[in-house]
């Protein structure tokens, strides 16, 4: 019975795939992939049955039920002899909800692989020279995600005190929770020149940046029109 591999496809870039991914996905029957991974990595493979099982911003759909049809779909083509690939963008345990699949997986005693993917601020970080751990200014990285702006107080307000002892932080699909997080950020930090970036596709064709501080930020945003998805990076500077 072949092993399901659950992969990280990185932020979009083919070239940015680990070489143990890219022949997984080359020699895949079936392919079951997320909204963000990208064409140029769907197309290395012409042959598999490719299966989106997808979620947009917006989406409703009961997010239980879309899981357990994916554990299904997974569980099922393996017991068929298929040699199944699940394709997650990123990193599979950074927002990918391996997890969920992982522990279903094993529940069935199915054998599965995980593999790692670069993740969209790891690798914003460095396309655009942002150095996320630097010695005398930074020695750590969090990464949270735009439901940090329904955290409890306890929980964002340690957020903002881990910026304010200058620490770096990665905000995953935050665009649209912006004008919550900054006020709290603002008022922990009492700092409005804390340097931001928003990065848009990360590592495509059409990627862009927008360099603003904790005080400009949202008005740059606004003028820009910056396209989802989009990652943050607050606390460090692009090095120019």
């Amino acid at each position: 019975m072949h092993s399901i591999a659950i992969i990280g496809a990185g932020p979009g870039d083919p070239d940015l795939l680990t070489v143990k991914a890219y022949q997984k996905i080359q020699e895949a029957d079936v392919i079951l992939h997320d909204n963000l991974v990208s064409e140029a990595i769907l197309s290395i493979n012409t042959y598999a049955e490719k299966i989106y099982v997808g979620r947009k911003f917006g989406d409703t759909t009961n997010q239980l039920d879309r899981q357990q049809r994916i554990n299904e779909l997974l569980y099922a083509h393996q017991k068929q002899g298929k040699k199944v690939v699940r394709l997650k963008s990123g990193d599979p345990y950074i927002y990918g909800r391996a997890a969920e699949e992982a522990r279903y997986l094993t529940e069935k005693q199915a054998n599965f692989e995980v593999i790692p993917g670069i993740s969209a601020a790891i690798a914003a970080a460095n396309i655009y020279n942002i150095p996320i751990t630097e010695r005398h200014h930074s020695n750590a990285m969090l990464i949270c995600t735009a439901h940090t702006a329904d955290y409890s107080f306890e929980q964002l307000n340690g957020i903002a005190h881990m910026l304010k002892a200058g620490n770096t932080i990665a905000i995953y699909m935050g665009l649209k929770s912006l004008y919550k997080i900054v006020p709290k950020l603002l008022e922990v930090c009492n700092d409005k020149n804390i340097p931001v970036n928003a990065i848009s596709n990360v590592s495509r064709e059409q990627q862009q940046i927008v360099t603003a501080t904790l005080g400009t930020i949202e008005q740059k945003i606004a003028a820009s029109d910056l396209p989802m998805p989009v990652v943050f990076i607050i606390g460090a500077t692009p090095i120019q």
